[in-house]
């Protein structure tokens, strides 16, 4: 990987691809080059150029531009924020023969350009999508990464920092599975700092309950589409967590995020993509950390597994 030019192209400038942009733009020094790459090659240049016009406001220097696929060949990471737009009460799930339709268009060019850095994916059904783009690219599963259950992850965090009156950056909890309704919480790894909140909800001298975990879960597992009904998408979020997973890589930094990676015998399941927490550094993904689970938290992460495998398996790739 080419870390002195850090380059990341963004195939899709709808509104999660155009929130990753801006944030990117705004926090600074994660990349110095930005292609966007869109079917409405028009729309691309505008938004590059709108770009552009704030970057005497920005952090640091970029360089930002409309292009096409040769553009890919040099390129450290490829976002891929195309497909269509979930609906108003439509499943994560129900967008999987349209987008996967989608995705042939867009990996077989990107493939053929020479690319040989890492895929990061965001289009949902993101889990099944980042299986598909594994199977067409044919690169090591490695770098081949979903945006997965990060945002999930952040909106458990938030939510549990609200209940408890303690900074988010200080509960460590995860949300892992599909992203999608068969996502969960192994309530059994969340910590405040050091201490297990099942210790907290255990003492009784305190207003904290269980119950309230099981509410919390549900509101991190509805949101999206509680978001989708008040204003029709949700962008700002996932552009973050895209943010994220970018500073990673091209930081080396071996951070842990909740991403969508191939399982290769974790929690005994083999060959889906699914969201489990990972160390992200320069090569993608360096090891999956496989959580203590409880056995019916595992039942919870199988049942998950299944339905990745069966949505998976009822497509023609």
């Amino acid at each position: 990987m080419n870390t002195d030019r850090r380059k990341v192209v963004l195939i899709g400038t709808g509104m999660v691809g155009m929130s990753f942009a801006y944030a990117l733009v705004n926090q600074g020094g994660i990349c110095n080059e930005l292609v966007l790459i869109d079917i409405n090659k028009k729309r691309a240049e505008g938004e590059a150029m709108d770009l552009n016009h704030g970057l005497a406001f920005a952090k640091s220097n970029m360089k930002i531009y409309a292009g096409d696929y040769k553009d890919c060949k040099d390129a450290d990471i490829i976002v891929i924020a195309a497909g269509v737009a979930q609906k108003d009460g439509e499943t994560r799930l129900d967008l999987l023969q349209r987008n996967a339709e989608v995705f042939r268009s867009i990996i077989t060019p990107v493939v053929k350009s020479g690319f040989d850095g890492i895929f990061l994916v965001a289009t949902n059904p993101v889990d099944i999508m980042t299986r598909i783009t594994y199977e067409l690219s044919r690169f090591g599963a490695s770098r081949v990464i979903g945006t997965g259950t990060s945002l999930d992850t952040a909106r458990l965090r938030y939510l549990l920092g609200d209940y408890f009156t303690v900074d988010p950056r200080n509960i460590h909890a995860y949300v892992i599975g599909e992203h999608g309704d068969s996502e969960f919480v192994p309530v059994s790894q969340v910590m405040l700092a050091t201490k297990h909140v099942t210790e907290i909800f255990d003492n009784a001298g305190n207003e904290y309950c269980i119950d309230d975990m099981q509410r919390i879960e549900e509101q991190v597992r509805t949101s999206a589409y509680k978001i989708i009904e008040a204003k029709r998408a949700t962008y700002y979020g996932v552009g973050m967590a895209i943010t994220r997973i970018v500073k990673a890589i091209l930081g080396d930094e071996n951070s842990v995020v909740t991403v969508s990676a191939k399982l290769c015998g974790e929690y005994g399941s083999r060959n889906v993509f699914i969201g489990v927490p990972c160390i992200i550094g320069r090569n993608g993904v360096k090891e999956i950390l496989e959580l203590s689970l409880t056995e019916e938290e595992m039942n919870k992460f199988k049942s998950s597994v299944n339905i990745l495998d069966e949505n998976f398996n009822s497509l023609n790739i």
